[in-house]
């Protein structure tokens, strides 16, 4: 496998070199709680300090820091008073070109407002707010003010259905909506009021309803409801942290699972921090200089750890954009990446397979800002990887790959940019302190738990237990099928779920989809399995062409690439892959597709519904 070194210039100025990496791994080895309670003493601020670094509970719970007491708002934003107080912290700029640039003295100051205004209205500690939002200031000055206060928060991605809001704000039983009233999408306004109103009908939980005049448009508002812009200013400048217990709730994140109802995810505070602090620090290598966009929703774990909190916490200057990246055109990002000389961009694989279909033949920006690449979200296939590197980074940028969850709070996987080499589509190594394995089965599984790792799911401790403790005992397994090579680097191959098992060997659907991806004519792939008679399961793939090619072709690319018993029982070519709209695969639409009968479940949050008929048409075509 073709690998790629850092440069010499990158590793003389990285935040983690060998020297300080090899200390850490030893520091972990030798002691593992001394080491987390020395990280947790030197990065954090602590009001009441913790004299107990982990307590095992009933299985599978635990605890961190339990006795200390301390507050995530403070440590992202009143640390950085006296020495950063006007250094900016978010700079925000809106699809239709509008702008905002807020100092960490003006965050903190709109952050402590957003708290008065939430103590004004009778929220407590342990309440839950829902915040279904753009991703605009207004939304992490939300989160960050219901840090302040102990408030647990909700956060809801604004792509989703009034019902799938609906199921989020029962479940969590949120005293508080906040959003707006509308938000800029390709040159459309997105009714997110209208949505919250018809979520919260005869919800007996939700009291109030706070409004962002985002659009400016005409918004009438009923008796529970009221406008940001009246409510907020007349807040007091200050308002003081409640220090909160190191094992208080922080927040709920709901994520799918297999079957079932959305998991709400409860993460702790100190824990939480603590981790999404250090990996911000060591896997960006944050400067303070830098100015660091990373393009995650804050709906998703990805904009909680490492846009609302994590470079906060650290000092960052971090960048945010409301809208798509090809509008009005397709060079919007790279036009934003110059325009406010970003130097650490970190983005999703789908994202950059768009990048490819729309410029083939690369991009004509010099992009000189950038020194750092990330990528995040499910496995980048090779030739992705090779793009992002030559093209965006210019062959200078390093890139991390990470891997992580919303259950692990923070990025687990990943090579460290100023020590190891990088392997394309293999993300690397464990991070210091977390011991990731491998089993005989290709599962992969954390031996022991980290201070950021998810508590429960919420009012499900039973789910929590099944789900991620129960098929290695004492070990929290991810769900991912996984590999080692000679280096200990680790290749995810996937869900368990998207593992084909063809005549006893077991394929990733990733590694099928990143060889057909390698054929200069594909631009995206998804693999399903279906049953087989004899094989017990076969390969049904469906991908999405730049130019013309038959499915003959593409059977070789994969024979060619991975190997005979690899090749797919049908190919399905189509103008498009049925996406949500934060711009996920749904392949169990596709499954239901492969297997010859037309999906069925929720297809609430689907981009393009036209898509499913055609799809399965064709597939129909080829039995």
């Amino acid at each position: 496998m073709t690998s790629y070194q850092p440069s010499e210039a990158f590793k003389e100025e990285a935040e983690i070199q060998e020297k300080k990496y090899l200390s850490l791994i030893e520091q972990f080895s030798s002691n593992k709680l001394q080491t987390w309670a020395k990280l947790a003493k030197e990065e954090l601020y602590w009001h009441k300090d913790f004299s107990k670094t982990f307590e095992k509970k009933d299985y599978p719970f635990f605890s961190w820091f339990e006795d200390g007491q301390t507050n995530i708002s403070y440590n992202c934003l009143d640390i950085h008073l006296k020495d950063k107080a006007d250094k900016t912290a978010v700079i925000f700029e809106g699809e239709p070109g509008d702008k905002i640039s807020l100092t960490y003295q003006e965050l903190h100051t709109q952050v402590c407002k957003t708290a008065n205004y939430f103590k004004s209205i009778g929220l407590k500690k342990g309440d839950v707010v829902c915040i279904y939002m753009p991703l605009c200031p207004e939304a992490i000055i939300s989160m960050q003010a219901c840090m302040r206060i102990g408030l647990i928060h909700n956060v809801v991605f604004a792509g989703f259905s009034a019902q799938a809001l609906r199921e989020r704000i029962e479940d969590s039983q949120a005293k508080l909506i906040i959003t707006a009233n509308g938000l800029n999408r390709k040159g459309k306004v997105i009714d997110l009021l209208k949505l919250v109103r018809e979520a919260s009908e005869d919800l007996t939980c939700v009291e109030k309803i706070l409004v962002h005049k985002r659009i400016a448009i005409e918004t009438q508002l009923s008796n529970k409801e009221v406008f940001w812009q009246e409510a907020i200013p007349e807040q007091a400048n200050d308002c003081q942290p409640v220090w909160l217990d190191a094992e208080d709730p922080s927040f709920i994140l709901y994520t799918s699972g297999s079957t079932g109802k959305p998991k709400g995810i409860r993460h702790s505070t100190a824990g939480y921090i603590l981790w999404t602090k250090l990996t911000s620090k060591w896997v960006f290598d944050l400067k303070d200089s830098d100015v660091y966009w990373c393009t995650a929703d804050i709906g998703w774990i990805t904009g909680h750890s490492y846009v609302a909190y994590g470079p906060l916490a650290n000092g960052a200057t971090i960048f945010i954009y409301e809208g798509a990246p090809n509008y009005p055109d397709e060079n919007r990002f790279w036009n934003l990446i110059e325009d406010y000389g970003i130097t650490i961009f970190y983005t999703a694989p789908t994202a950059i397979r768009a990048f490819m279909q729309w410029q083939p033949k690369g991009i004509s920006y010099k992009l000189e800002s950038l020194r750092l690449l990330g990528t995040v979200g499910e496995p980048i296939n090779p030739a992705a990887w090779t793009w992002f590197y030559e093209h965006v980074g210019k062959s200078r940028c390093p890139i991390v790959d990470t891997w992580w969850q919303t259950e692990t709070g923070g990025i687990m996987i990943t090579t460290l940019p100023g020590i190891h080499d990088m392997k394309p589509g293999t993300a690397g190594l464990a991070l210091p302190g977390i011991e990731a394995k491998v089993n005989e089965e290709g599962l992969l599984y954390i031996a022991n738990p980290h201070p950021g790792l998810a508590r429960t799911i919420h009012n499900d401790d039973k789910r929590f237990l099944d789900t991620y403790w129960s098929r290695i005992d004492g070990a929290y397994t991810a769900g991912d099928a996984a590999s080692k090579d000679q280096d200990s680097y680790i290749t995810i191959a996937g869900r368990i779920d998207d593992v084909i098992n063809v005549s006893g060997h077991r394929l990733g659907t990733a590694e099928i989809e990143s060889a057909l991806v390698a054929h200069d004519s594909v631009s995206e792939a998804a693999v399903v399995a279906i049953p087989h008679d004899l094989k017990g399961e076969g390969i049904i793939a469906f991908t999405v062409t730049s130019a013309d090619c038959c499915a003959e072709d593409l059977s070789e690319q994969i024979v060619k690439e991975i190997g005979a018993l690899a090749r797919p029982e049908k190919i399905i070519i189509c103008r498009g892959l049925p996406k949500t709209r934060s711009g996920k695969i749904m392949r169990r639409l596709l499954k239901d597709i492969a297997k010859g009968k037309k999906p069925d479940g929720d297809i609430s949050t689907l981009e393009d519904i036209t898509i499913l008929d055609e799809l399965y048409s064709s597939c129909i075509a080829l039995n």
